[in-house]
């Protein structure tokens, strides 16, 4: 593993060269905002069965478990806000080092730094929003919880369908547009900055190899390993929210 100062400064310095930079995230950056992972000890699925797309969709007592679900993990949601790691990479953004931010996450916590929608590529969608799975209308969260706190336990859309958070559910198809857009943006990057991801969950995963395997820079910041450490050209083993705003103040310094 690269010193953590040295590795600072060579991210810095790639960056700064203004190519195409993407930041690639992961749940390491939203626990820093007080949002509970899913995989480790006490995460999301240590404490909730997934309930699989086609279940949601073929019984009401699964649409009822997974409101219920989604309910207990939106008063972590509501709370959360962006921190020093977010606000570093929107500074990139602000400072023209940006090309934009592929994300494993669905917490909008990107956008509500500043990032602009169009800069963020949401692999696995954003649960602030709600969509019909018939219509395909749009809807807020905050609207799905006022009528679930009223006693409506699987809330549906006036034309019937059934609501659910515009994310992927486990057994539900990716996006994709979204996924060629990640995938184009990967093979054509200079630098590929991977943030609190373990790198496990496919076809996410796959990005930092395309982007290597293009030539680009590929620096990971992780507190644990990942299967593509070994390929990596830096990696920091750390926090986000100290690696991020390192690295943009090595870049303040020239």
């Amino acid at each position: 593993m690269t010193d953590s100062a040295d590795a600072v400064s060579q991210i810095a310095e790639r960056i700064a060269r203004g190519g195409r930079n993407i930041v690639f995230t992961g749940a390491g950056i939203s626990t820093e905002s007080g949002i509970p992972d899913y995989r480790s000890k006490g995460g999301v699925w240590d404490r909730f069965r997934p309930v699989y797309f086609d279940d949601f969709m073929g019984s009401r007592a699964s649409r009822i478990e997974y409101w219920r679900q989604k309910t207990e993990m939106y008063h972590d949601l509501v709370k959360a806000r962006p921190n020093a790691a977010h606000e570093a990479i929107h500074r990139l953004h602000e400072m023209g080092l940006l090309e934009a931010v592929i994300t494993q996450n669905i917490d909008g916590l990107h956008q509500m730094s500043g990032l602009p929608d169009e800069k963020v590529v949401e692999l696995h969608g954003n649960t602030r929003r709600i969509r019909c799975m018939t219509c395909g209308e749009i809807s807020s969260e905050d609207a799905a919880q006022k009528r679930i706190a009223a006693g409506d336990p699987a809330p549906e859309c006036h034309c019937g369908g059934y609501l659910k958070p515009d994310t992927i559910s486990f057994g539900q198809a990716m996006p994709v547009a979204e996924t060629e857009r990640a995938v184009r943006l990967s093979e054509t990057c200079d630098v590929f900055l991977v943030v609190g991801s373990t790198l496990l969950v496919h076809p996410a995963a796959g990005m930092p190899g395309i982007a290597k395997r293009n030539g680009a820079f590929l620096a990971i910041v992780n507190l644990s390993d990942t299967p593509m450490d070994g390929l990596a050209d830096v990696r920091i083993e750390g926090k986000a929210g100290v690696a991020l705003p390192g690295i943009v103040e090595a870049l303040n310094r020239g």
